[in-house]
């Protein structure tokens, strides 16, 4: 396996809608995906559950975890004239709204459309700088309102328009990475891990609702039960007009989290066999929550320790995020390496 399999993945993952909540398109790509490697675990909320490796018997439970949703709209209302009011699932820069352009997922079929913008000349002084709330834009769907009113309906998931492409180098844009890239890693990582055989026993959970609620992965670290868990997610890369000292490098390695929730003997040992296996490693300091799922699956069944990787991601909750295939591949390189450190006897 090489990183042409991680550009696979990504590919089949983000082209799959999947709002908060509305999971379903993406959880069937990723449940086909599991398919050969290990039957799934039924979840009641929809999410993606696996053993991948069963591990000797006493050997440590180790769980690996990202989330499938990702950001996007609910209609909230048809107007008479066709144009739609939305709500949002997750966050958005309020900013970049405007003429974005949608995909509306009705029951009837997929439907383009777009945020509806005011253009620049008809736009007041006074009024230019300060973006609209969401629940004061409409979505342009093209359709007369009696037509509209037969196809949308409150309820329906919107997505941003998403084309997957692999620009100069190693760069993936796309819509959906945060957190399908994630995903992605943890595929790749099991697919190894199930020929490796290591001593531990091994859990895939790709998990619902991250960006709402958090219930995804509290629910999926009750239900298996793990040991120990390395939640894989995004975080900030090196941009234009980015902060450097907040930021990842993208392209120089996954980050590796250092907050309250996280275990820190669990973080030494993934820093421990990223050094050995010569996999380059960027550090990532939090002084409080990690605004992933890492905090829902530590306080989850009792306490379960809990480390957190991250893929830096340029261009965060938009339609147009960028990773690099090299940090997604040495991600799910260490997380395979890593799961061949966990001993029978739980030592890291």
């Amino acid at each position: 396996m090489d990183k042409g399999r991680v550009l696979e993945l990504a590919r089949q993952l983000t082209a799959a809608p999947g709002v908060s909540g509305r999971e379903d398109c993406a959880a069937f790509v990723a449940a086909d995906l599991l398919d050969n490697l290990a039957e799934l675990i039924p979840s009641p909320l929809g999410n993606i559950l696996a053993i991948v490796n069963e591990g000797k018997p006493g050997a440590p439970h180790l769980m690996l975890t990202a989330h499938l949703d990702q950001i996007g709209m609910l209609v909230t209302h048809v107007e008479k004239d066709g144009f739609l009011r939305i709500a949002q699932s997750g966050g958005f820069d309020r900013r970049l709204l405007p003429a974005t352009p949608l995909v509306i997922h009705a029951k009837s079929g997929r439907y383009p459309a777009v945020i509806a913008s005011t253009p620049p000349h008809l736009i007041d002084a006074a009024d230019g700088e300060k973006p609209k709330k969401i629940t004061e834009l409409a979505v342009d769907t093209g359709f007369s309102g009696a037509r509209a009113a037969e196809l949308f309906a409150p309820g329906d998931p919107v997505t941003m328009e998403n084309a997957f492409v692999q620009m100069s180098g190693d760069l993936l844009l796309s819509a959906a990475q945060d957190n399908r890239i994630g995903c992605a890693a943890v595929l790749a990582a099991a697919e190894m891990i199930a020929q490796q055989k290591p001593d531990c026993r091994v859990s895939i959970a790709l998990v619902v609702m991250e960006e709402t609620t958090g219930a995804g992965a509290s629910t999926a670290t009750a239900q298996l039960r793990p040991d120990m868990a390395v939640v894989v997610d995004v975080s900030f890369a090196d941009g234009f007009g980015v902060p450097e000292y907040r930021c990842g490098r993208i392209g120089q390695g996954p980050m590796l989290a250092t907050a309250p929730v996280l275990d820190n003997r669990l973080t030494d040992a993934l820093r421990r066999t990223a050094e050995q296996s010569g996999i380059p490693l960027q550090d990532e300091v939090m002084g409080g929550v990690t605004c992933t799922d890492s905090e829902e699956v530590a306080a989850a069944a009792g306490g379960v320790r809990t480390a957190l990787l991250s893929i830096p991601l340029r261009n965060m909750h938009t339609g147009v995020e960028v990773t690099c295939a090299e940090d997604t591949w040495n991600t799910a390189r260490l997380l395979a390496q890593f799961a061949g450190e966990v001993k029978q006897n739980g030592a890291l």
